[in-house]
């Protein structure tokens, strides 16, 4: 929090995600929400979740998504990415704070028309790729456990809690960029997110049988 000084903005929201993407994905619980929670309310603050993956982390935690934001005076989250939707988030907080967000978001020309379509999608991500997620984290984990088997990867399984898989090529000849690349022409796709890290995602569309064969590819590329 920025100290009371005319050279800097005065410090108004605290920001959290969750799950913390570059922090391997990780799930931040309840008993941590409440911690920023009294901070924040000590301080005069608010409270932004972006819960991006809010239900992978209520998944990996065996709770309730409502139960993670119980300090928060806003939370958006993705009925895309985990929840398998087309397309589509959700801003949810008081009723006189919805009004003024939709008010901004004409004011900024958002907004779709005839979106009943994508409406429908969202509702069956909600009522029915909740309990899946699980599926998710599963193979997240096996790829995990597959590649620290690998020679030039470098990668810690603990640290995968949910549906994120981040690990290192630790080769001189190969940068992360390089190795996407290479597994990207047999239809392995990975985000290189550093020179030597790269980033997997498992989903709705990825299964078992899919992780099995990446790993036979990453054996190919390497060698």
């Amino acid at each position: 929090m920025r100290p009371d000084n005319i050279h800097f903005p005065r410090t108004r929201l605290i920001v959290l995600e969750n799950t913390h993407n570059r922090c391997y994905g990780s799930p931040l619980s309840a008993a941590y929400m409440q911690a920023v929670g009294d901070i924040a309310r000590s301080n005069g603050l608010k409270i932004h979740v972006d819960g991006a993956r809010l239900f992978n982390a209520a998944i990996a935690l065996e709770t309730e998504a409502r139960d993670l934001v119980t300090q928060a005076d806003s939370v958006s989250f993705c009925l895309s990415k985990g929840l398998a939707a087309p397309v589509g988030s959700v801003v949810c907080s008081t009723r006189d704070f919805i009004s003024e967000a939709r008010r901004i978001r004409k004011v900024l020309g958002g907004g779709m028309r005839q979106a009943g379509i994508l409406a429908a999608a969202g509702i069956v991500a909600l009522t029915e790729m909740v309990d899946r997620l699980k599926d998710d984290h599963l193979n997240a984990r096996t790829l995990a456990e597959g590649l620290v088997e690998l020679k030039g990867i470098a990668i810690d399984p603990g640290f995968v809690k949910t549906n994120l898989v981040f690990f290192e090529i630790r080769r001189p000849d190969m940068t992360a960029e390089e190795l996407a690349l290479q597994l990207g022409n047999y239809g392995v796709r990975l985000l290189a997110t550093g020179p030597r890290q790269l980033r997997a995602v498992t989903h709705y569309q990825v299964t078992s049988e899919d992780i099995e064969y990446a790993l036979i590819m990453f054996r190919k590329v390497l060698g």
